[in-house]
């Protein structure tokens, strides 16, 4: 069988298809033939720089997938042969808290991920798939939407009637979007581009503001929501956009900390003068991932999907992330 993989510090046209040997799968684990594949922004870091995660090469990217159960092996009897399934982000995260044992399981990462057509995944590293979802939808939920499920129900603990601030139009804040609204919460979206937040107004966002042309973004926040701030807002951006996070969040309001997306220093002092909760967030365990599948199936939910690839044309799909013109998520076909 075939699988990309992580060869050299070359970046992305360093990545190679190549011919791996199939095993079965051993015990409490699971043979799940991949039929689909989402990418996220971690992803394309981890092809780019191996390096400095101390990644062995060869390592196969990516820790979304969704596909059929194939094989089960010694000990498995949650899932059988013909099961769809999408994989856990992490393999050895079942619950209650994060702990440095589930980040040492990371799939594409600490450990090869999923963008081959067949894999081995641990029985307690997989979830059922929404029965309504085709597999390039649910090969969009184990980072993105349960990064975003992470932060607005388990952390924030939204309701009715919150105001959510979303920042771009990625993975994560397309997802928050819909939980969101799927609450009943009020969203504020910000993006650079006019039609994207013509497309997140379409989604049910409330109030759309361009960045680009209106730089003093926090200040637009603060406009729609009568001078108060929001009550939640995912920080997708990092320490470039957080001190705007900051201010454009209600005294005592909260702030799950997902993103990296840009570089910058904060003053620690910023949130500590208006009670801010901030919380990082690292996608999430797997009774999550359950918890939130029931929600979609309930609510019918779809993922965004902005571009589908071919298997052949990986590649492709990593720079289509590079480039960041992306509305939802990008899937790889396997």
């Amino acid at each position: 069988m075939q699988a990309w993989q992580i060869v050299s510090a070359g970046g992305i046209d360093a990545l190679q298809l190549a011919v791996v040997a199939s095993t079965m799968p051993g015990p409490g684990e699971i043979r799940v033939r991949i039929r689909a594949s989402a990418i996220n922004f971690r992803d394309l870091m981890t092809v780019k720089d191996p390096v400095s995660r101390k990644l062995p090469c060869p390592r196969v990217p990516n820790s979304d997938g969704a596909g059929d159960v194939i094989a089960v092996g010694p000990g498995v009897t949650a899932f059988k042969v013909g099961d769809r399934v999408a994989s856990c982000f992490f393999r050895h995260w079942i619950d209650g808290p994060c702990s440095a044992q589930a980040m040492a399981s990371a799939l594409g990462g600490a450990l090869d991920g999923v963008l081959a057509e067949e894999v081995n995944l641990a029985a307690d590293g997989v979830v059922l798939v929404p029965a309504h979802l085709t597999y390039a939808e649910a090969a969009t939920l184990p980072c993105a939407a349960l990064t975003a499920w992470n932060a607005l129900v388990e952390c924030a603990r939204i309701k009715a009637g919150d105001t959510v601030l979303l920042l771009g139009t990625g993975g994560v804040s397309i997802f928050g979007l819909q939980f969101a609204r799927m609450h009943g919460a009020r969203t504020i979206i910000t993006s650079s581009s006019d039609a994207k937040l013509e497309r997140a107004r379409a989604l049910g966002a409330s109030v759309t503001i361009n960045y680009k042309s209106r730089p003093d973004w926090e200040i637009a926040v603060l406009e729609a929501t009568d001078g108060r701030g929001v009550d939640v807002t995912v920080e997708v951006g990092g320490a470039g956009t957080l001190p705007k996070t900051i201010a454009a969040t209600r005294v005592a309001g909260t702030i799950p900390l997902i993103g990296v997306l840009s570089g910058g220093m904060i003053d620690p002092a910023s949130f500590m003068r208006k009670s801010i909760r901030m919380q990082g967030i690292y996608v999430g365990s797997r009774r999550m991932f359950q918890d939130m599948n029931r929600a979609i199936e309930q609510a019918q939910l779809k993922p965004v999907i902005d571009q589908r690839f071919p298997f052949a044309d990986a590649q492709a799909a990593y720079r289509a992330m590079e480039a960041a013109g992306h509305f939802g998520k990008l899937v790889i076909d396997v």
